[in-house]
């Protein structure tokens, strides 16, 4: 066997291994959707605060029911736009969409979201709204920094990013709207981009 063989066999192993512990099918574009559709909502939400008499959210206010719709609507549509696109990424490359690797991937991703998603309504019940752009950008970095270890590394550093730009929020209550755009809108579109061209355009 010549060296070339052998290199060659080894980098075969190698992408054998990645794809029997990695879940690689996770779509690139899927992000970049994402942040335009968080971009799209958060404009919305300006708005609707910008030209409500008070020009802040009340929790039991009709503005702040319309901006909880529009939050469902945004996660609703990049959920479903993730599910579509992965899925047919996976099928394109004849992978398996649900296998235990999937499972073990939605199951690290899912627990610290709900318990995010449970502490915020928790707050908001609270009447504490200062630190929830901080917490759902915290607790959306964890849940996948603790996801990332079965697919892609980028998706860990769009995780700590994630996290960065929570803490930030916590120490900067007062813009914690513009750290959500960034986080949720311009940081999914970056690095949805960089998956994008890194994988999906191979």
């Amino acid at each position: 066997m010549s060296q070339e063989d052998y290199l060659r066999d080894i980098s075969e192993i190698k992408i054998l291994m990645s794809k029997s512990s990695k879940f690689i099918s996770l779509s690139g574009l899927s992000g970049i959707l994402a942040g335009i559709y968080a971009l799209i909502g958060a404009g919305y939400a300006y708005w609707l605060v910008s030209q409500s008499e008070n020009g802040y959210l009340i929790l039991d206010g009709e503005v702040f029911r319309l901006v909880i719709f529009d939050l469902l609507l945004v996660g609703a549509f990049s959920v479903g736009t993730a599910i579509y696109l992965t899925t047919r990424k996976a099928n394109k490359n004849a992978e398996k969409i649900w296998d235990p690797l999937t499972r073990r991937l939605l199951l690290n991703f899912i627990i610290p979201l709900a318990a995010g998603g449970i502490y915020v309504i928790i707050i908001l019940n609270q009447q504490l709204y200062g630190q929830t752009s901080a917490l759902m950008l915290l607790f959306y970095g964890l849940a996948l920094f603790n996801a990332s270890k079965y697919t892609l590394g980028d998706v860990k550093y769009l995780g700590l990013t994630q996290i960065v730009l929570g803490l930030l929020a916590a120490i900067f209550p007062g813009y914690g709207f513009w750290f959500w755009v960034l986080g949720f809108g311009i940081m999914h579109i970056f690095y949805g981009s960089v998956m994008y061209f890194k994988y999906d355009r191979k």
